[in-house]
Formats: structure tokens, C-alpha cells, sequence
């Protein structure tokens, strides 16, 4: 979710904190609470803290696991390139280690506040591994995601024993390396969820939608990723499957070999500020429903939507919920 002004400028990636200390746990606790309390109005079933605790999904998590240096990073070839030919990539200054929850406390504030259930998100090996530079050991990207994967299933198995209903990993890059993925993101994945007893999810989806992003997406012509991935996921320990349809040019038909999964579809655009009407919300809904059955659908967004305004992202959780209860209604739930 966006952050509200008071913690940090709004409507940007990474941007720094405008307190410090107590005010700063004290401001991020008021995020929270403002943002479950909007998720809820909304009509939303399943919500989370907003990630409001963290400058960046990847850097708020990694930053207590050891030193990493985030103001002078390292250049490194990364997103396969997508994006630019190097990119900006903190560096891995000690051996990370865990040794305590990173995110027990912000889960227990969020499970205190509602009654509905909590999905906590974590950042995955395979995207880790292609963001940071590991100046300490300057493993493979395939190494350096085995050791991380170890931590983060420490991480999450304290969730699940906490009570975290759904525990998602996010790993954007697995619709960029798919030949990857075979080899080993997946092992990777199921290594961080091994124990994990809340239902596993994997988010995979095609970005933010910050300019970059939308630059790429307006030019790209392949969107055959998921064709790769999907099927492995089929296959493995994962509950839910989290992708993105609004805003890329997937064919839904690929949707097909998720059978039995529950499958969150994105169908609210994350790229633009426009708050889709819930007839258009319905329609994609119904869309997907030609390939995933009502009982296993869960309507959701791309992705985050930290790059948008706060009116608009209220605005787009409103239409969310709106369009599920138009396509309900039809189904007579």
C-alpha cells in the first residue's frame, strides 16, 4: 500500500523514513492500522499490514539479517536486463545470519486489529539473490538463493506457529528466468516453505508499476512466462498462485494446469491511477472463471500498489470488492 505522508514521501519506491525512532514505530503503527482498517471497509477477505513497516518489500526483510549497504550499492546485471543494462544493488557487507522473527511483532499487531484473515509476504530466493551483490562471498546467484532460502524458512515457519493464515513469497523473477525457475527456484521455493503448515502462496508477476515498468510492458510482445512456470508450480507443495492478468497481455488459457490450486488473478491494474469500474472488475473476473473455478478464484491486484496515490489505491480496493460481489451475486453466493 502506499505510505501515508507522514512516514514517508509518497507514491515512491524506497523512499526514506521522515522519523526516526519511537515516532517512526509509533507512525508505521498508524499506517497499519489505517490501512487494515481501509482493507476492511473496502470488503476485502484476506488482508495484510501494507508492508508499511518496510521502505521496500526486499529491503525491509534482508536489512535484519545482517549488514548490507543500501547507499552505495554495487552495479549488477540484474531483472535480465529488462530495465537497463546494470542496475543499483546493495551489497552484502557480512554473512547473514537469523536469529530471531523479523516480522513477529508486525504480524501480532495486525492479528490484534482484525478478526479476518492475515497474509504476511515475504521476499523470495530467486529475487533476493538477482537484487543484492554479494560482496562477501560473491556466490552464484543459485548458491547465494540456497543459503538465503535456509533463513527465510526460519522466517516463516515462526509465522505460520504464530498464526499467520497465508504465507506469500514473492518472486517477480520467475516470470524473467523461467529456465532458472526449473532448475532451481523451485527447489528453492519449496525449501523456504518446508514445515510451513498456514497455506503456502507464491506471488509472481510483471512489477510495480512505476515508470520503467509500464515502459517495458508497453513494448514488450512476449508474455508466454507463465507457459514455464505454471505448470511447475502445479506440481509442487504451493496452495495459491498469485499472477498478474490486468495489465499484461497473458493468455488466460494457461491457467488451465492450476487445476485444484487456489489462484489469485489479478484484475485491477497497479500502472495507472484510473479506478476501474466493478462491471470492468467483473469482467475480467468472469474472464478467468472460464479457466479457474469460482471455488478456487481469488480476485486480487497485479501487485502492489505503492506507486499510487492513496485515493487511488482506496479507490481500487473498492472496485476489487465491488466487482467479486457483482460476479458473487450472479453465483448466488
Amino acid at each position: 500500500m502506499p505510505k501515508p505522508e507522514w512516514l514517508s514521501d509518497p507514491e515512491q519506491l524506497r523512499a526514506p523514513w521522515r522519523q526516526k525512532g519511537t515516532a517512526l514505530v509509533e507512525g508505521q503503527d498508524d499506517a497499519v492500522a489505517l490501512w487494515l482498517s481501509a482493507q476492511e471497509r473496502a470488503g476485502l477477505d484476506i488482508v495484510c499490514d501494507g508492508e508499511q513497516r518496510r521502505r521496500h518489500y526486499i529491503w525491509g526483510f534482508i536489512e535484519h539479517l545482517g549488514s548490507v549497504d543500501f547507499e552505495n550499492p554495487a552495479k549488477k546485471k540484474s531483472r535480465g536486463q529488462r530495465y537497463s543494462e546494470e542496475t543499483a544493488a546493495p551489497r552484502v557487507l557480512e554473512e547473514w545470519s537469523w536469529t530471531e522473527p523479523v516480522l513477529l511483532d508486525a504480524l501480532r499487531f495486525a492479528k490484534a486489529r482484525t478478526n479476518r484473515p492475515v497474509k504476511v509476504t515475504l521476499p523470495g530466493p530467486m529475487t533476493v539473490s538477482d537484487s543484492v551483490y554479494d560482496e562477501v562471498g560473491g556466490r552464484s546467484d543459485a548458491d547465494f538463493a540456497a543459503a538465503y532460502a535456509t533463513l527465510l524458512n526460519k522466517e516463516a515457519r515462526s509465522l505460520s506457529a504464530a498464526g499467520a493464515d497465508v504465507i506469500q513469497i514473492d518472486e517477480p523473477c520467475f516470470n524473467i528466468y523461467t529456465d532458472e525457475v526449473k532448475d532451481w527456484g523451485m527447489e528453492m521455493l519449496e525449501k523456504s516453505f518446508d514445515g510451513v503448515s498456514a497455506k503456502r502462496a507464491v506471488h509472481i508477476c510483471y512489477g510495480y508499476g512505476t515508470e520503467v515498468v509500464l515502459k517495458w510492458k508497453n513494448a514488450n510482445t512476449d508474455w508466454s512466462h507463465y507457459d514455464a512456470t505454471l505448470p511447475l508450480i502445479a506440481d509442487s507443495s504451493i496452495d495459491q498462485i498469485s499472477i498478474e492478468t490486468a495489465a499484461s497481455g497473458v493468455d488466460l488459457s494457461v491457467l488451465d494446469c492450476l487445476d485444484g490450486k487456489d489462484v489469485m488473478v489479478g484484475v485491477i491494474d497497479v500502472g495507472t491511477e484510473e479506478v476501474e469500474p466493478a462491471q470492468v472488475v467483473a469482467n475480467r473476473i468472469r474472464h478467468a472463471m472460464e479457466h479457474v473455478s469460482a471455488e478456487h478464484l481469488i480476485a486480487c491486484t497485479d501487485c502492489g500498489m505503492v506507486p499510487r496515490s492513496r485515493r487511488s489505491a482506496e479507490g481500487k480496493m473498492n472496485a476489487l470488492a465491488a466487482g467479486a460481489a457483482l460476479v458473487n451475486r450472479e453465483l448466488g453466493a
